[in-house]
């Protein structure tokens, strides 16, 4: 019933947006989708028994599927929101054709549903085909709007993203075989799969594992496969790029996690764990590395995403309860402060018509909303106290301490760094005034840009819901966290 309700809605706001002849009233409507999907997860949550069947084989809702797409819904109702100003924007600047603003809602539209029903996808085959659907519709967006760049970097992310998938439908085939050694007939289904785990070859189910990490890191990008995310992410409008590294890169995520709780039940655990915590390292070391000199801001917000997604792999790698509880903390608390700071590299973006660090001046005083958003999203994203990172951070490394101390000192070397980037950025770009470089005689003196309605709503709601999790766990959350981790077998 859950699964037609999201259909339902979609189809019918699909069919409304479509019919819409102003961009209020395609605003209007997708904001009423991402509302209604969130309502409906909220809903389910807690007015039914989850896990719950869905009346097919091939979706099925539990507690780690319903609080992704509450994440998604949460995300893409404070994108819409905040499209309702910068869209107006990008269509005043012309970097947006009026004649695409249907396509662009439509675009956004299906993609929430299409990313809804990857995550209640019971089937590894579906999930894949979902998972597909999704960097298509979101290279759409990239591609949106009037730039040579923004299709070479939409271009890139499909022939990144697409190809390291097709490595995916191999272990697909290994898995399905697989599994039809032991119970007779093959099965892609992640609940038998988890079911059935420990009955799975070892050996087979690695290899099966390495074949479709390799698409599901790209999608999250993991390195070497990352190279598409810093072009794609920094090129999009920024309010596609909230989504971008929010949302989706979740999506490559979900699948490593679902793949290893299978694994995990096996001999092969061992070795996937070195495996996962190899490219975890990995991944986070080029990712501050990049940042460490970066001038351009959404690039340097782009790669902070790489590094994230690398200690989110550290966190699954560890395989420990208590290192999986805080990485699915972490997941909430990434996803909501990365999409502050695209919400405010937005704005920057409108006033200074540049992300380029030497065109940013006069921060505070020009857009004190943005510039403010923007230095608390840092401090959280870097994980200083008392925003939630921290805690997801702390709590992760102190698993790996016991695991592996060089580990730790390692990760806690390249966070300084990645610290250092941030600050460097701050202290050059937000601190630069016209007085003090003398542009003020030399050019035309740099006006407010009018912050449309909407769009510092997203931004301010953010910062006080990070700085809530910070200093306050709500039970509820603690308790849906727990499930999850039960549900998934660490307890």
């Amino acid at each position: 019933m859950i699964i037609l309700s999201y259909l339902a809605v979609g189809a019918i706001v699909l069919a409304l947006i479509t019919l819409s002849k102003s961009h209020k009233t395609m605003n209007a409507f997708f904001i009423l989708h991402t509302l209604t999907f969130l309502a409906i997860g909220i809903y389910a949550l807690f007015t039914t028994t989850v896990p719950f069947e869905t009346g097919s084989e091939y979706f099925y809702v539990d507690h780690l599927s319903l609080y992704e797409v509450l994440i998604a819904a949460l995300l893409f109702f404070l994108a819409s929101v905040y499209a309702n100003g910068y869209v107006e924007s990008l269509m005043q600047a012309q970097e947006l054709h009026r004649n695409n603003l249907k396509i662009f809602y439509m675009d956004f539209s299906l993609l929430l549903t299409i990313v809804t029903l990857a995550f209640f996808s019971d089937n590894l085959a579906l999930f894949w085909i979902f998972a597909e659907l999704t960097t298509i519709f979101s290279a759409a967006l990239v591609a949106i709007l009037s730039a040579r760049e923004n299709i070479d970097a939409a271009i890139k992310y499909i022939f990144i993203a697409s190809g390291a998938m097709l490595f995916s439908f191999i272990g697909l085939i290994f898995l399905y075989t697989l599994s039809g050694e032991v119970l007779g007939s093959g099965t892609l289904n992640w609940t038998l799969l988890l079911e059935n785990a420990a009955l799975l070859s070892p050996k087979m189910l690695t290899a099966s594992f390495v074949f479709l990490f390799i698409g599901f890191a790209a999608k999250s990008g993991i390195f070497p496969f990352h190279t598409w995310l810093p072009d794609a992410h920094s090129k999009a409008p920024s309010a596609v790029s909230a989504i971008l590294s929010g949302v989706l890169l979740n999506i490559g995520m979900y699948g490593i996690l679902r793949m290893y709780a299978i694994v995990r039940q096996t001999q092969a655990e061992d070795m996937i764990s070195q495996f996962l915590l190899g490219f975890g390292l990995l991944t986070v070391a080029v990712a501050v590395l990049n940042m460490l000199l970066q001038k351009n801001l959404k690039m340097l917000i782009a790669f902070s995403s790489v590094e994230h997604m690398g200690i989110l792999l550290l966190g699954i790698g560890i395989g420990t309860p208590l290192a999986l509880f805080w990485a699915l903390f972490y997941i909430l608390a990434h996803s909501l402060t990365k999409a502050s700071l695209f919400f405010s590299a937005g704005i920057l973006h409108r006033q200074y018509e540049s992300n380029m660090i030497q065109d940013i001046r006069d921060v505070f005083s020009l857009q004190p909303i943005a510039g403010w958003g923007f230095v608390i999203g840092s401090f959280a994203i870097i994980g200083m106290p008392p925003f939630p990172i921290f805690s997801a951070k702390f709590f992760i490394l102190l698993e790996a301490f016991g695991f592996s101390k060089s580990l730790v000192f390692a990760v806690l070397l390249l966070l300084v760094i990645a610290s250092a980037a941030f600050a460097r950025f701050l202290i050059e770009a937000f601190t630069r005034s016209s007085k003090e470089t003398g542009t003020e005689s030399l050019e035309t003196p740099l006006l407010p840009y009018t912050v449309r309605s909407g769009m510092k709503f997203p931004i301010l709601s953010i910062l006080l819901m990070i700085l809530a999790l910070g200093v306050f766990f709500p039970e509820p959350l603690e308790n849906l966290l727990n499930v999850i981790v039960y549900e998934l077998g660490y307890l």
